[in-house]
């Protein structure tokens, strides 16, 4: 397992700053698209210049939960992932997506309906 997997790919990082995503990292990405090291303490990457933080992937689904009371689920049926995303505040089902393929799949594409579900609300 490569710890690189444990972090939200640039691209959704680009989206989540976009979304004012400022919670304290341990990892960034430079504005080019390249890595960076692991640093001890977590720290506010979102205010360097030329950075972008680079959350975990649990890290956003808590901020989604917290910020926007949308909670992602990923589940498993008959060999098959899906993620389900509740509205806290309806108390109900937002949005259902099934699909083949890994866990990890899952959460990837859960975390990019979250995104787009927000900026679709701005």
């Amino acid at each position: 397992m490569k710890i690189e997997n444990e972090f939200i790919p640039y691209e959704q990082a680009i989206a989540l700053k976009e979304l004012e995503f400022d919670e304290p990292c341990i990892r960034y990405y430079w504005t080019d698209g390249m890595f960076s090291k692991t640093y001890n303490e977590p720290f506010n990457y979102s205010k360097k210049e030329n950075t972008i933080s680079a959350p975990l992937y649990q890290q956003c689904f808590r901020w989604f939960r917290e910020k926007y009371k949308l909670s992602g689920l990923v589940e498993i049926g008959t060999q098959e992932y899906s993620f389900i995303i509740f509205d806290e505040v309806k108390d109900s089902r937002k949005i259902t997506s099934s699909m083949n393929g890994t866990y990890e799949e899952a959460e990837f594409e859960c975390i990019k309906k979250l995104i787009e579900i927000i900026k679709n609300k701005q």
